[in-house]
């Protein structure tokens, strides 16, 4: 029964399905379900792997001395993070604050998504999404038969502006998904936790990219003739601008475009705000609203003769966050 199942992964790779279920004896029953289309094959092997009892994949961090990593990386439990997706790859990558930048903390490979490279369109496509996201700690609740599962947060703003629909879209345990990703329990357990953590010290939002591929000029030019070219270059500035600063850059969705600002360094956004206007934890706003997705135009900066920089409007106004609504300058 296993060369068969085996068999039948490799004529569907070859084949190019794009959905195959193998079910195994009556004895030790299980299902593979597999959805691929052109791009990451080896996520057949990774879910081959999965119903094998095979964990942790390859290339797993040791999430059994997680308390002897964040020593190791010199990095607090409850830091700052920011998590990047790459689908091409099967990677997510998890970031934490340590001094005024982030620091790759651990690349986990993701043990199934489905679909292939663009972004989710609809209920029930099958598609994983792409684009800047933000959870908060409401996106931290058990959902489902998931003990520990990460609501995406899709539709974002950008996503509702382009009529694209779709719900509870996560990160979650397992390996088989439709729409989500797969990170098996133990690696999403880790996740969680420092998500939890983080937010639970003061970070109101965890941004979350999620990318097509590592998006180098050289990798967007050879996909110049996709329908997705456009809006992957936006992304791009997105990975761009973490790429130069190693901060969360501020993204605002503006008339149905992401627009991208690199972020302040973190001493010389917390010198902007006054003590009394610092919130939780004596963190100033701007720290708060760190990696939040904005839902308005940003306004132009602009260079005065002494060099500094400002915006055209001093004042303070309530503006919406995807979804909600904060006191933001």
């Amino acid at each position: 029964m296993r060369k068969l199942r085996r068999f039948a992964v490799r004529q569907a790779a070859s084949a190019g399905l794009v959905a195959v279920t193998l079910l195994g004896g009556l004895g030790n029953s299980h299902a593979i379900t597999i959805e691929l289309k052109d791009v990451a094959p080896d996520r057949i092997e990774r879910q081959r792997a999965a119903a094998d009892g095979r964990i942790p994949l390859s290339r797993t961090p040791d999430v059994d001395r997680l308390a002897e990593r964040l020593q190791e990386a010199g990095v607090k439990p409850g830091a700052p993070m920011l998590m990047r997706i790459f689908k091409e790859t099967s990677e997510l990558e998890v970031w934490l604050e340590k001094g005024d930048r982030f620091h790759l903390f651990a690349t986990y490979p993701i043990c199934h998504w489905s679909g292939t490279l663009g972004p989710k369109l609809r209920e029930g496509d099958k598609q994983t999404p792409e684009g800047f996201y933000a959870i908060n700690s409401r996106q931290l609740r058990h959902i489902g038969r998931w003990p520990r599962a990460i609501n995406l947060g899709y539709p974002n703003t950008f996503d509702r502006a382009h009529n694209r629909d779709g719900s509870y879209i996560l990160m979650h345990g397992g390996c088989s998904s439709v729409g989500c990703f797969a990170m098996t329990n133990p690696v999403m357990s880790e996740i969680h936790g420092l998500a939890k953590a983080a937010i639970g010290d003061g970070q109101r939002y965890i941004p979350v990219h999620v990318f097509p591929f590592r998006m180098t000029d050289a990798a967007l030019s050879a996909r110049a003739d996709s329908p997705w070219h456009d809006f992957w270059a936006t992304l791009k500035e997105g990975y761009a601008s973490f790429e130069r600063t190693k901060r969360p850059p501020r993204v605002s969705v503006c008339k149905g475009e992401y627009r991208v600002e690199d972020a302040l360094p973190k001493s010389a956004a917390a010198a902007e705000e006054p003590q009394a206007k610092r919130g939780r934890r004596g963190r100033a706003r701007g720290e708060l609203m760190l990696g939040a997705l904005r839902t308005h135009c940003p306004e132009p900066l602009v260079v005065t003769a002494d060099g500094k920089e400002h915006t055209t409007s001093a004042t303070t106004d309530r503006t919406p966050v995807d979804g909600q609504t904060v006191t933001q300058r």
